[in-house]
């Protein structure tokens, strides 16, 4: 797709700069991400560099090794994979094969970052379903990576991480183009239900496709499948799970794969990257339990073909919802257009707060010096860095009103009008629905320099959205006297 193509030019542009790549790629589930990490890891082998590439299961770390495989089995490149379904012997030999670099691709599970793993000439680092890692994960991954190149791949990137890439502190490429003829994904919530199951199923096995039926516990998930069998006996059932014994595993996902199971009763271990186009319907047990981008990305393991796909979301007919549950399930619902990842994950920022870019905290909000100063010493602190690696001098009190003293100094802001009128001012939800436009009003409202401006966006307003709310119109107001008493010298502005 053209948004690929711009990506992956960029990824190849900034393997070529002196400076290590750290890129986020943001594309929704089946937009072709994997196409990206290909490309950029045959271009690190080609370059005499090794690639190292973390997946979060062992299932996709044995996916992506068929794939990279057959893609590069025209060229001279040694590809292995660190994960569970190896053998410990044949694990040290591959630990032994990287430190001797006699390997150039090596796709791992955690596997991949634990402390006796060695690389002769490390190049590329690419960490696939990022929001799968915690910080931890992510610190030892620093230890192996300060001066290789790093990609990261995402459809739902945790708050922090997004943060960080829309504050300018790493790079991001959207990938918003949807593959030719790829149809959104049919929803529904309902209760948990015999006849809705049996019918679900049934219709998939109809159009010669397969479904997923995810319960996502592993003590009675044999349980679950014998009443599959019971109420569908046509079809054939087969189990995955994290626990199983690894061969019974590959097995058990091979047994899929080649179309001899009918109905795979799994846990999350089918979450992340699992690419099977004839796989068309998704049940997921207890979906209440899930968390938003959980959910998203599990209904990404369908629809990844030219039929259209059909996702169930079963809750408990006995119990109420909790009213987060509640938000989550509204928030799928609506979310079933074409490329809605980023707009999860834009939904999830706003719920959970940014996080902590210097600590361990991947959602949270700031509230030791405010939202609002943190972006803008954060803001400064990057153009500063970045005016330094360019040869130029800023002069950072003329730019943001924030000055450096000396290295002792703290950073202090510059006045603001404070203003205090106990009145609501803001852009009610109704009046703007869409999340991500509404955000950017908000950051257009604060950058404000001078009452015309102010104008400018009112009127603006008024053409896209219709007749201007109280609220929204209390909020303008504001925006006048802040700048008016900043003109007069006013410190602040109390009721």
């Amino acid at each position: 797709t053209i948004d690929q193509s711009r990506t992956i030019d960029e990824v190849k542009s900034d393997m070529e700069q002196p400076r290590p790549m750290d890129r986020l790629v943001c594309g929704d589930v089946g937009y072709g991400k994997t196409e990206i990490a290909l490309r950029a890891a045959f271009k690190a082998v080609m370059a005499g560099k090794q690639v190292a590439i973390l997946v979060p299961t062992t299932i996709l770390a044995q996916q992506h090794y068929v794939t990279f495989s057959q893609r590069l089995s025209p060229y001279p490149t040694k590809i292995e994979v660190l994960s569970r379904f190896r053998t410990g012997k044949e694990q040290r030999s591959i630990v032994e094969a990287l430190a001797d670099g006699q390997v150039d691709i090596c796709i791992g599970t955690h596997r991949l970052i634990q402390p006796d793993v060695r690389f002769k000439d490390l190049g590329l680092v690419i960490v696939d379903e990022e929001q799968r890692f915690g910080v931890g994960h992510k610190e030892r991954l620093k230890q192996i990576r300060r001066e290789v190149d790093v990609l990261t791949l995402t459809a739902t990137p945790i708050p922090r991480t997004l943060h960080m890439s829309m504050a300018g502190v790493r790079d991001m490429s959207i990938i918003e183009t949807p593959p030719e003829e790829r149809l959104p994904i049919k929803t529904y919530v309902s209760e948990f239900s015999d006849e809705l199951i049996r019918e679900a199923i049934l219709r998939e096995l109809d159009r010669q496709g397969q479904v997923y039926f995810l319960h996502n516990r592993v003590y009675n998930i044999d349980y679950m499948a014998n009443y599959i069998r019971r109420i569908v006996p046509e079809a054939r059932v087969g189990v995955a799970h994290g626990q199983m014994n690894e061969r019974d595993l590959e097995s058990a996902m091979a047994d899929f794969g080649s179309r001899e199971v009918d109905v795979l009763v799994c846990t999350t271990i089918i979450e992340s990257g699992l690419d099977i186009p004839n796989v068309n319907t998704l049940i997921i047990n207890r979906a209440d339990s899930f968390g938003l981008s959980q959910l998203y990305q599990l209904r990404g393991r369908v629809g990844r073909s030219v039929r259209r796909a059909y996702s169930y979301m079963l809750i408990p007919a006995t119990q109420s919802l909790n009213e987060t549950a509640e938000r989550r399930l509204k928030a799928m619902l609506a979310a079933t257009e074409l490329g809605a990842g980023f707009r999860i994950a834009m939904k999830d920022l706003e719920i959970r707060g940014a996080g902590n870019i210097l600590g361990a905290d991947q959602s949270g909000h700031i509230q030791a010096i405010g939202f609002d100063l943190y972006m803008r010493l954060l803001a400064q602190a990057v153009e500063d860095l970045r005016a330094r690696r360019e040869g130029k001098e800023t002069d950072a009190s003329e730019e943001s009103g924030i000055y450096y003293g000396s290295p002792t100094t703290n950073l202090i802001p510059e006045s603001r009008v404070a203003v205090d009128l106990g009145i609501p001012s803001s852009l009610p939800t109704e009046y703007i629905q869409d999340l991500t436009t509404r955000l950017g009003i908000y950051q257009r409202l604060t950058k404000l320099g001078n009452l015309y401006a102010v104008t400018r966006l009112e009127d603006e307003l008024r053409d896209r959205f219709g007749p201007i709310p109280l609220q929204a119109q209390n909020l303008l107001y504001v925006m006048r006297l802040k700048l008016d008493a900043e003109r007069a010298g006013v410190d602040s502005i109390i009721r």
